[in-house]
């Protein structure tokens, strides 16, 4: 792609014998992490089970900003990028001259315990649904035809809405609607979505989001759970499109500082539980503003070290546990560095994925 206004933040170099990143994807991911550390902490804290809190109190309005602007908005961009990193990876993968699904289902097979450890902490945790559902819907869905893959995840997704009113069941549908964007081109479909188109999308996607977030108010906590999930389907897809419509504008440096903690978001995920609990420990937690201000610091400290650590090593520390077990020899993790001649003098080479480019790197690990 150019490297105009609208794709500015679309490439980054990732250095010698490394190809260009898909930022968006790994911005969009690191926006993604912030909205899931806070309702990790709801969770890990004790109040996600608890009884809707009056209105009228602070923490009634607390805890219905925390319902309409978090609690099941960010979880469903999460799946959604990890479609698309699938299809990302099974590419590297290929281009490597490895069989791409055998890779793969080691890939997903390494990501069964470490899963399955951060359940004994966090009960409700994602990484061990993604591993099953990777290998039982999109493994085979590779084998399909990309409009086969896209008709099928937007019905896994309609009938998870109608069936159990969304939660975790979506995440099939997800998974493959995320993986048919990769396989029709995710540079193509961020080029055809031009900012006015952006905008035009954004502002319908908002009046939906609006309209139905207040229909889910106006019911109450019993007001079913096919209002809640349409309602956060409704207001992750706003979501995307405003972070897509700001890395058009002058913004999109700041928004920029999100993508480190997008390219480590094993780690921020695992990471993120582990602060959680720690701090658990030394702040009382009383009510969901306290929880939403302790989710908050815990995202910015880890933005804070991704930035910090990616600037001497090329994967996040569960990244590169991962990715050395999938391709059962020990990656290179040392950044490169660059003479002024061009050439490297620290550092090793690229990895058997070809490093972690613009398809390979926005695989998140």
């Amino acid at each position: 792609m150019g490297c105009g206004p609208a794709s500015a933040l679309l490439i980054l170099q990732g250095g010698p014998g490394m190809r260009p990143r898909i930022v968006e994807v790994d911005v969009l991911r690191g926006f993604a992490l912030f909205g899931i550390s806070i309702v990790n902490t709801v969770g890990i804290s004790g109040h996600a089970g608890l009884g809707t809190p009056a209105a009228a109190t602070s923490d009634g309005a607390a805890y219905w900003a925390y319902e309409t602007l978090l609690h099941q908005r960010f979880f469903p961009i999460f799946s959604f990028l990890f479609g698309i990193s699938f299809g990302l990876f099974l590419d590297a993968a290929r281009e490597a001259e490895r069989d791409p699904r055998l890779v793969m289902l080691a890939r997903l097979g390494f990501l069964v315990p470490i899963g399955a450890l951060h359940r004994l902490l966090q009960p409700d945790e994602v990484l061990l649904s993604y591993a099953v559902v990777g290998v039982v819907v999109l493994l085979p869905a590779s084998f399909l035809a990309a409009r086969y893959v896209l008709v099928l995840g937007a019905a896994g997704v309609l009938a998870a809405v109608l069936v159990s009113g969304g939660g975790s069941v979506l995440i099939p549908g997800l998974f493959l609607l995320g993986y048919a964007a990769q396989r029709y081109g995710v540079e193509k479909l961020l080029d055809v979505l031009s900012g006015v188109r952006l905008g035009v999308a954004l502002a319908i996607g908002f009046l939906c989001a609006v309209v139905l977030n207040f229909w889910q108010v106006s019911d109450g906590a019993s007001g079913g759970a096919r209002v809640a999930a349409v309602a956060g389907l409704a207001t992750a897809a706003a979501y995307v499109m405003a972070i897509l419509l700001l890395s058009r504008s002058r913004v999109r440096g700041a928004l920029g500082a999100l993508a480190p903690l997008g390219r480590m978001a094993l780690s921020g995920y695992v990471g993120a539980t582990l602060m959680i609990m720690a701090a658990d420990d030394f702040v009382e937690v009383s009510d969901h503003g306290t929880a939403v201000l302790l989710g908050t610091c815990v995202f910015l400290a880890e933005l804070a070290f991704s930035s910090l650590w990616l600037r001497h090593a090329r994967y996040g520390p569960l990244e590169w546990v991962w990715r050395s077990l999938t391709w059962w020899e020990v990656v290179p993790n040392r950044r490169q560095r660059v003479s002024a001649t061009g050439s490297s003098t620290t550092g090793d080479g690229p990895s058997p994925s070809g490093g972690g480019g613009r398809r390979g790197g926005g695989g998140g690990g």
